[in-house]
């Protein structure tokens, strides 16, 4: 073979490589999905999407101009996947599902027990990753895929699309993704909680209120279907019980009557353990919470012993209280059969009923609160100003 048919396959087969990007699909032309929200009414799936401008992600603000922020579009169906390509009929371009950031279900959704579906279709689809974040919420899904983020934030950047930023200042409820709902769903005691949306209006423009989307507790799904809503301050216990927990807030009342002075709290990191107790027909549950502890505000003379007092008490009726609303609703909210599931499984398979062990008011043996470090701020216990 000559030198000159050498240099002619070459560049042959080199533009027959070349010719596999025939099929690759422009960035411009694709519309990609941020969210999505599951209803399900009169025996149909209506699901909203929430499509961004892709352009404007990577920006930490949205622009000045005529661009919309986000449009959100609705399609029904017998089931999920129906409603999806009823979707498709409304779009200009082809929509991409691997930048999908959070799924919103409906009360009515999980009350018909249609999450195990949607999870099925979302875990065997090739673009969808497994940290999606899953949302409940009593109000409209398609009013919360409609709220935008505190002074004109992209939209990647909202507290449905990025929980994490917010739950490092206030860790009130963990963010729940689909891979951490799967597994709640598969161990002991076989039951998952996802954050709770509600709509509030409590920031405003010179152009009036704004909806913005708010965390305002858990709710509990098992393999069976949904248990109910746990919210404000029912749903406290829960940060105490979380080993994730990066900084929360507390205050406290010491004194009584016209003694009584407020002091105001910062927890950081926390220590939890649990521990099962086995005894001939008895099981018991001991927990002990260790965490430091930084006084934020004070008002008044308070001694550090009072506060140490006040807020191991307060703490302890916390976890109590969470614990007794979930009891209510047949809710092992503290994942209890777990941690008996891990350190004995002969004693867990005699009392386990579907996974789940028996508890009772009584199941919480010792609750052992204990603050190992007090920190002032700067220098001082005492108020700034005498």
């Amino acid at each position: 073979m000559s030198r000159t048919q050498i240099i002619f396959f070459t560049i042959l087969f080199i533009v027959i490589l070349l010719s596999g990007c025939s099929s690759h699909n422009e960035s411009e032309r694709m519309l990609y999905i941020h969210g999505i929200g599951i209803d399900y009414e009169d025996d149909m799936y209506t699901i909203y999407a929430q499509v961004i401008n892709f352009s404007t992600v990577a920006k930490s603000e949205q622009p000045d101009g005529e661009s919309e922020h986000s449009e959100v579009g609705q399609a029904s169906g017998k089931t999920v996947d129906e409603a999806i390509f009823n979707l498709y009929h409304s779009l200009d371009q082809k929509l991409f599902w691997g930048h999908l950031t959070f799924v919103v279900y409906s009360e009515e959704a999980l009350k018909k027990g249609r999450m195990n579906t949607v999870i099925d279709l979302l875990s065997r689809y090739r673009e969808i990753r497994y940290q999606i974040w899953f949302y409940s919420t009593e109000d409209s899904v398609k009013d919360v895929l409609l709220t935008v983020p505190i002074i004109n934030t992209s939209l990647a950047l909202s507290r449905l699309g990025d929980p994490r930023n917010s739950y490092m200042q206030e860790s009130f409820i963990e963010p729940v993704n689909m891979r951490m709902t799967i597994i709640g769903l598969n161990e002991p005691s076989h039951e998952a909680v996802m954050p709770v949306i509600s709509i509030v209006k409590n920031w405003e423009t010179i152009e009036g209120k704004n909806d913005i989307a708010k965390v305002i507790g858990v709710g509990v799904v098992s393999k069976d279907g949904f248990k109910g809503f746990i919210t404000s301050d029912k749903a406290r216990g829960l940060r105490w019980m979380n080993n994730k927990m990066k900084r929360t807030e507390i205050s406290i009342d010491t004194g009584e009557g016209e003694d009584e002075e407020n002091v105001t709290i910062t927890v950081g990191k926390i220590k939890k353990n649990v521990d099962p107790v086995v005894e001939s027909d008895t099981l018991k549950f001991d927990i002990n919470v260790k965490m430091t502890i930084e006084i934020a505000s004070i008002q008044g003379k308070v001694t550090i012993e009072q506060i140490r007092k006040q807020l191991e008490k307060k703490i302890e009726q916390e976890i109590k209280e969470t614990y007794k609303e979930a009891l209510k609703r047949d809710i092992d909210i503290y994942r209890l059969s777990e941690y008996l599931y891990r350190e004995n499984v002969k004693a867990w398979k005699r009392v386990e009923q579907d996974g789940k062990v028996e508890l009772t008011d009584n199941s919480i043996g010792k609750l052992d609160i204990k603050i190992k470090e007090i920190k002032s701020g700067r220098k001082s216990f005492k108020e700034t100003i005498k």
